[in-house]
């Protein structure tokens, strides 16, 4: 990615609780930080419910000081609490989370802010571990407890940090805002650190100093913390939990937790495929990591921003996968995506376009003569209840209504697919009899844990799959071939 140019905004998110002592002259020190000649700066808030006379500090401060936003919270919920409140406020192009407590020094936003300005970043976190300036020496067991914390979360996440717990941490603020903060304490940093690793952020790492105090100087964190954060770093390596609600599409993104069923549904894919690939609806590149291999040519096409950043991010490196900004609810967006190609793949995209027969359309301009369209829809019209409201589906296909709309577009059907039969009671039950919004996040990971299973006895089960699979040929049917029905 380019280097940033032009004005830029930083904007600084500080959670403070009882620190009457220094919070005068941490804000002085945050104000009078060197910044890079495009950027300002601005400060945001968030007093904790701070009960010791802090609160009247900052009320003066930003009455004295233009560019500071004071939030203040009526219920002390914790350091996680302030940063995601902060969060929501924050309108610059990177956050920078900043401690009040005087532990780390704000001369160093430049060195944070470097790989993130030059386009190699989407994260940098300051490492007290690395050879920086200064660094106080500490007690043992405590430094022990950070770098064991750092160890077991580099084991789950597979990074190699060396200070996950460090407080200094500076994010693109798209990225960050897209992100569920759901722990309210000190969780924050593991919580941030597991998600960031699954959502294929580039992290790097910078030294930092830190001027760490003793409990006796007023530091908060202790060992109880280090306890929760353990079980934090163990929940989130469970739980996929990665984008924020409006992103409906998330749900299935965050099958990226089911490698099982990715793996079923890509052995049902792979044999159709051809040399040249265009994906519609890439997503954050699930199906593409998995049937890249041995393609002369994959384009992964998406219109979300953010999933366009993690596509480029996870296919950085590999020459046969481009990625492309593509909305399939717009014919001129085809144009730019070149081919013309042996296959589209249309995997769960029909149900959320307005008109789906432009879109089959459109995918026919593109594709060679005898080219195959292979769509995931999905399957069952009465279905169709609260979830796939939750999800931003439009409709539910029946199969012989999908049949006719390609036929109608000049396409064949060559093969028909039944997928994830024992998807489809479970469906009905949660979004038609329970009216739930979402299925249970443990229950995907002990769906995909028994896949091995559904996968042998999905063709004995006498009722229709939740998915339907087509592979469709570009060209007008023969009328004695009977391959097209629905099985």
């Amino acid at each position: 990615m380019p280097p940033y140019t032009g004005e830029l905004l930083l904007s600084i998110l500080i959670p403070v609780y009882n620190e009457r002592t220094v919070v005068e002259r941490s804000l002085a020190q945050v104000l009078a930080a060197p910044l890079p000649e495009n950027m300002d700066r601005e400060l945001i808030i968030v007093d904790d419910c701070s009960t010791d006379g802090t609160s009247e500090i900052l009320e003066k401060l930003v009455a004295d000081q233009s560019g500071i936003r004071l939030i203040r919270k009526t219920v002390n919920e914790g350091k996680g609490a302030a940063v995601r409140t902060a969060i929501g406020h924050a309108t610059g192009d990177f956050c920078l989370v900043q401690d009040a407590d005087l532990e780390y020094d704000p001369s160093e936003y430049p060195r944070l802010l470097r790989p993130l300005l030059d386009g190699r970043a989407d994260a940098v976190f300051g490492s007290r571990y690395l050879a920086g300036d200064q660094t106080r020496v500490l007690p043992f067991w405590h430094s022990m407890i950070n770098k064991y914390l750092t160890l077991l979360s580099n084991m789950f996440c597979n990074l190699n940090l060396t200070d996950m717990e460090t407080g200094y941490k500076v994010f693109r603020t798209d990225l960050l805002k897209s992100i569920p903060i759901r722990a309210n304490r000190f969780g924050f940093e593991p919580e941030i650190t597991m998600k960031s690793a699954k959502r294929k952020l580039r992290i790097y790492e910078v030294p930092i100093s830190y001027h760490g105090r003793t409990y006796e100087e007023g530091k908060k964190i202790g060992w109880k913390d280090g306890v929760k954060a353990l079980g934090v770093i163990l929940h989130f390596w469970l739980i996929d939990d990665l984008y924020v609600e409006p992103y409906g599409r998330a749900f299935l993104n965050n099958l990226t937790g089911t490698p099982q069923y990715l793996s079923w549904l890509t052995r049902v894919l792979r044999p159709h495929l051809g040399d040249t690939v265009l994906e519609l609806g890439a997503g954050i590149g699930n199906i593409a990591g998995r049937l890249m291999g041995r393609r002369l040519q994959y384009v992964a096409a998406e219109r979300d921003p953010l999933y366009l950043h993690s596509l480029k991010n996870r296919f950085l490196r590999t020459p046969n996968v481009s990625v492309l900004k593509l909305d399939p609810e717009q014919p001129a967006d085809f144009d730019a995506a070149g081919g013309p190609f042996d296959t589209v793949l249309c995997i769960n995209v029909l149900e959320y376009v307005k008109q789906p027969a432009a879109v089959i359309d459109s995918a026919s301009r593109v594709l060679k003569p005898g080219g195959s369209m292979i769509i995931l829809a999905p399957q069952g019209e009465a279905l169709y209840g609260t979830l796939d409201r939750t999800l931003g589906h439009l409709r539910r296909f029946s199969g012989p209504g999908l049949l006719t709309l390609l036929g109608q577009h000049g396409f064949t059907a060559k093969q028909i697919y039944q997928l994830n039969k024992i998807g489809m009671p479970a469906w009905e039950l949660y979004g038609k009899v329970l009216h739930r919004k979402q299925i249970s996040k443990v229950m995907l990971k002990a769906f995909d844990k028994t896949v091995w299973f559904w996968r042998r006895v999905d063709g004995l089960l006498p009722w229709r799959g939740l998915s339907l699979v087509i592979v469709a040929t570009k060209g007008r049917a023969d009328p004695h071939n009977t391959e097209g029905t629905i099985p």
